[in-house]
């Protein structure tokens, strides 16, 4: 299958607050199981999202360092909870609070990954996006990729220091509105 780049709508999608989004990826993020929530928010056929990269729904605006932040905490086997901005296939987005967990074989070697996804609050989304638009910033004064991730990474380094926060606890004060 080839992919075609789409552009944003500004529609947005979203779904219930009973459902749940599941896919599975292989150990380089490719699609092996999506469910029906998955494939109805992301406007894609099964057999147009199995066996593509699970990043075939990134949005633009999602900022590189969280998904770096992402694949360093699995590759570390941890689980990571992120606030999501995805791009459907017709250009519509939807927001996710994102479980992306490591699946291990028998012998403890990791086999793949497993995210299951919940519509997040409005003030929740309200929160990361203004979170995400910091780091897009920092990103947006790079025009290499690598230098891009690196600014993003430091100005989400740099925002936890002055919250006194570990990422876990910030995305758990985004949850939960800053009630502990």
């Amino acid at each position: 299958m080839k992919l075609i780049r789409v552009r944003p709508s500004g529609q947005e999608r979203t779904f219930g607050a009973d459902e749940l989004i599941v896919t599975k990826t292989d150990p380089r993020g490719i699609l092996t199981y999506a469910n029906d929530v998955f494939l109805r928010l992301s406007a894609l056929d099964e057999d147009e999202a199995i066996g593509q990269p699970h990043n075939l729904i990134r949005h633009p605006d999602m900022p590189r360092a969280v998904f770096k932040l992402l694949w360093d905490t699995l590759r570390q086997q941890r689980e990571i909870f992120a606030y999501v901005v995805n791009l459907a296939a017709d250009g519509a987005h939807y927001w996710v609070f994102a479980h992306v967990t490591p699946s291990f074989d028998e012998t403890g070697r990791v086999v793949g990954y497993h995210s299951n996804r919940r519509v997040p609050s409005r003030a929740a989304i309200a929160a990361a996006d203004d979170l995400y638009g910091v780091l897009r910033a920092a990103e947006r004064r790079h025009d290499r990729a690598q230098d891009a991730v690196a600014a993003g990474h430091d100005t989400l380094q740099r925002v936890l220091a002055e919250r006194g926060r570990t990422y876990d606890e910030l995305v758990w004060d985004i949850s939960t509105g800053g009630r502990r």
